[in-house]
C-alpha cells in the first residue's frame, strides 16, 4: 500500500488571496494535511510566485487589488511555464461567475470552483484527485505494472 502523506508531503500548493484570513485559514488546513503552502496577496504577485516557485496547483481568489483573478487565471494559462498547473477558484462571487468564467473562449474553465465559504472536505478531495493523490486500488501508476 503506497503512503498518500509522503506523497502530499512533495506536494506545493500556491495560495492567491487578498484576504488574511483566508489565506491563514486555508494554509492552516492544507498544512495540516501534508501539503507544503506558499501564498500571494494579489494576481501580479501570485504570478511571480507561480512561475518562480512552480506550485503544483493554485487555488485562487477572483476579486482582488492590483490584478484580479481572471486577469492572473488568463496569465497563468498564456504562458508556458505556468498553462498546466490546475487552478482551483476559490471566491466568494456567486456561481454565476462560475457559468460565466465556464462559457469564455479565451481560456480553459478552472479544474475546480468553490464559494466561500468553501466545504473543506469537497475542497481537500478535489485537490487530491487533481494532483492524483487519492487512494484508490485501481491506481496503477507504476511502470512495468
Amino acid at each position: 500500500m503506497r503512503d498518500v502523506r509522503n506523497e502530499i508531503m512533495k506536494k506545493k500548493i500556491l495560495i492567491v488571496d487578498d484576504e488574511p484570513d483566508v489565506v491563514a485559514y486555508l494554509s492552516a488546513f492544507f498544512e495540516d494535511h501534508g501539503f507544503s503552502v506558499i501564498s500571494a496577496g494579489n494576481g501580479k504577485e501570485g504570478f511571480e510566485k507561480a512561475t518562480a516557485q512552480h506550485p503544483d496547483l493554485i487555488t485562487l481568489d477572483i476579486t482582488m487589488p492590483e490584478e484580479s483573478g481572471v486577469r492572473l487565471f488568463r496569465s497563468l494559462q498564456q504562458d508556458p511555464a505556468t498553462a498546466e498547473i490546475p487552478v482551483v477558484i476559490v471566491t466568494g462571487i456567486s456561481s454565476d461567475f462560475k457559468r460565466f468564467i465556464e462559457t469564455r473562449k479565451q481560456v480553459r474553465p478552472p479544474a475546480a470552483y468553490f464559494e466561500k465559504p468553501v466545504d473543506r472536505d469537497a475542497l481537500l478531495a478535489r485537490i487530491n484527485q487533481l494532483l492524483a493523490l487519492s487512494p484508490r486500488p485501481d491506481a496503477s501508476v507504476r511502470s512495468g505494472g
